[in-house]
C-alpha cells in the first residue's frame, strides 16, 4: 500500500520551491517521516523503512537532524512546565 498526500501550495511559493529543492517531493517526505518519529509514531525501525536506510544511516540521520531517541518532544516539555507552574502556585 502506498500513501499519496498533495499538498496544496501557492502556484508562485511552488515554483520558488522547486526551483531551490531539486526533489521536493522526497524533501517533504522526509521531513513529515522525521516529525512522525519525533511524536513517537513511527519507530527507528519503521523510520529507517520509510527513508530506505540501514540502522546506521538512520543514526546518522537522525544526528544530522539532532533528533536523539528518548529525547522529549515539545509536549513532554511543555506538560513538565505546567506541573511545574502547577507545583510552584500551591507553595
Amino acid at each position: 500500500m502506498s500513501l499519496s498526500v498533495t499538498l496544496d501550495l501557492p502556484a508562485e511559493i511552488e515554483e520558488k520551491l522547486r526551483r531551490e529543492t531539486p526533489n521536493l517531493n522526497a524533501d517533504v517526505k522526509e521531513a513529515y517521516a522525521l516529525e512522525l518519529f519525533r511524536r513517537g509514531k513511527l519507530s527507528h525501525s519503521e523510520l529507517s523503512q520509510v527513508l530506505g536506510l540501514d540502522r546506521f544511516a538512520t543514526d546518522a540521520y537522525l544526528k544530522r537532524h539532532k533528533v536523539f531517541e528518548g529525547s522529549p518532544s515539545m509536549a513532554d516539555i511543555e506538560a513538565d512546565r505546567r506541573t511545574l507552574d502547577g507545583a510552584m502556585n500551591q507553595g
